[in-house]
């Protein structure tokens, strides 16, 4: 029980870097070898197998012209309720 609550947090942690970063690299001209670019990859790689099913139910919502994605906050709640439940 205790393995699999540390390992939910651990992804929390995982997916709010994930977060931060993708604001980062859209909003920045990084180059593509940064190294936060690659460490963004990186994440993205552990975040968007989880994401992505949400995307696909819930889209991303028009706020002034953006598109909001809402997949990230849906998850981190899932994740949240599982770890205190577990």
């Amino acid at each position: 029980m205790f393995l699999i609550r540390d390992l939910l947090s651990l992804f929390l942690l995982v997916l709010i870097a994930y977060s931060i970063l993708s604001w980062i690299t859209m909003a920045g001209r990084m180059a593509p070898d940064s190294p936060v670019v690659r460490i963004q990859r990186g994440l993205s790689a552990i975040c968007e197998p989880v994401l992505r099913p949400v995307r696909r139910i819930i889209p991303p919502v028009q706020v002034g012209g953006v598109g909001l994605d809402l997949s990230v906050l849906i998850v981190f709640l899932v994740v949240e309720v599982l770890i205190n439940v577990i």
